[in-house]
């Protein structure tokens, strides 16, 4: 992500509203007015890539394109409300030594939640991202619909008894698709045909009383990777219960026209093959899990690469980025399977293989990236 960015004067809202009352508790979800200015919003996201050795307010004017003035009187605003604070002071090529400012991180805080399955991790990170509490629980899609949004509810109330001070942003849910991002509506979650239309977001809107954001799961895991910089263009390939995509291309993610790519596990590779939950022959995800479950991790590990290897010919994707339980249990063997096809592919077409690499994130990179899908607004880049 480019950290060379332009003002626009006037701008409203940094992507919504950012803070409300409800049954989590008035304190708990917050409207911070600083945020409302989509300039604001740009400093504040110069001052978290500027780390804690901080920057001045005259480089800030001359990345973001606005006049001193105008970034001191935001700079004012946020350290008034608590968002940035002084860093020291740094010398100055003519006149006073230039005085540096920095992002407090501690100063708002979102939660991520991975919804699996089978079992369910959320995350509070402060504005950083970085994860400051943790909670796991037995609870996934099988327990239904009232029972999802009461345990997802619960859970993540009963993370905010950690939460030391600092508004609450909001919530965002990674599960697994097919969904709809943009209104927060599940479509028929492959296994659990329940939730087809069900509106999630809202539910837990109702529940928790702050803004919600649901997205796949591997979406949002490929965000936060993205946010981390993982690279203008890749793939993050999501092998657990079931077998999933994101794509960043460009440095954005890539959802589709209604919000539905990503569907990795669903691309059909045998004709013939085994019947798949989604009601295809021969998809990647079925022949994976099957090659799992009579314990051939290296057959899954190749039938993986070659769903890889359709992506690298289709988008032409910088490098394979693969996580989730599955592939943690042996990740040896998935990267070195994975590769395998890639570098045959290479030779082949007289390219170099494109890497296989295991993302970064010790099995947290989608409660992490859904917590990125609430931060994004914060600091003026919206969901990516």
């Amino acid at each position: 992500m480019s950290s060379s960015v332009k003002g626009i004067s006037g701008v409203g809202g940094a992507g919504g509203s950012v803070g409300a009352g409800g049954s989590v508790g008035a304190s708990a979800g917050v409207n911070l007015p600083g945020l409302r200015s989509h300039n604001a919003a740009l400093v504040l996201d110069l001052l978290r890539t500027a780390g804690p050795d901080g920057i001045s307010r005259l480089e800030l004017a001359e990345r973001i394109g606005l006049t001193p003035q105008a970034v001191s009187k935001i700079t004012a605003r946020l350290r008034a409300e608590g968002l940035a604070a002084e860093a020291g002071r740094r010398a100055s090529t003519g006149g006073k030594p230039r005085t540096v400012l920095r992002l407090v991180p501690e100063a708002g805080h979102a939660v991520g939640v991975h919804l699996d399955r089978d079992a369910l991790r959320a995350v509070l990170v402060d504005l950083t991202g970085a994860v400051v509490a943790e909670r796991t629980a037995p609870l996934g899609l099988g327990v239904g619909r009232a029972a999802v949004v009461e345990g997802v509810t619960s859970e993540v109330t009963a993370l905010l008894g950690e939460r030391p001070g600092g508004a609450l942003l909001g919530v965002g849910v990674g599960l697994p698709g097919p969904l709809d991002h943009a209104r927060g509506v599940l479509h028929r979650v492959t296994g659990f045909p329940e939730f087809d239309g069900f509106p999630l977001r809202e539910a837990l809107e109702r529940g928790l009383g702050v803004p919600v954001v649901v997205d796949k799961d591997t979406n949002a895991a490929a965000l936060g990777l993205a946010v981390g910089g993982a690279g203008e263009s890749f793939a993050y390939l999501h092998f657990g219960a079931g077998l999933g995509g994101g794509l960043v291309l460009g440095g954005v993610v890539h959802r589709g026209a209604r919000t539905g790519a990503g569907e990795f596990g669903h691309q059909v590779v045998q004709l013939d093959g085994p019947v798949c939950e989604c009601g295809n022959r021969g998809c990647v995800e079925a022949l994976c899990l099957a090659a799992v479950a009579r314990g051939d991790f290296e057959e899954a590990a190749r039938v993986l690469g070659t769903g890889a290897a359709n992506l690298v010919a289709l988008l032409d994707i910088d490098v394979v980025l693969l996580g989730g339980r599955t592939v943690a249990a042996r990740p040896e063997c998935f990267v070195r399977g994975a590769a395998a096809v890639l570098d045959e592919r290479g030779r082949r077409v007289g390219e170099a293989a494109v890497p296989v690499r295991v993302a970064p994130g010790g099995g947290r990179e989608v409660a992490e990236g859904a917590a990125q899908l609430t931060l994004g607004s914060v600091f003026g880049r919206g969901v990516l």
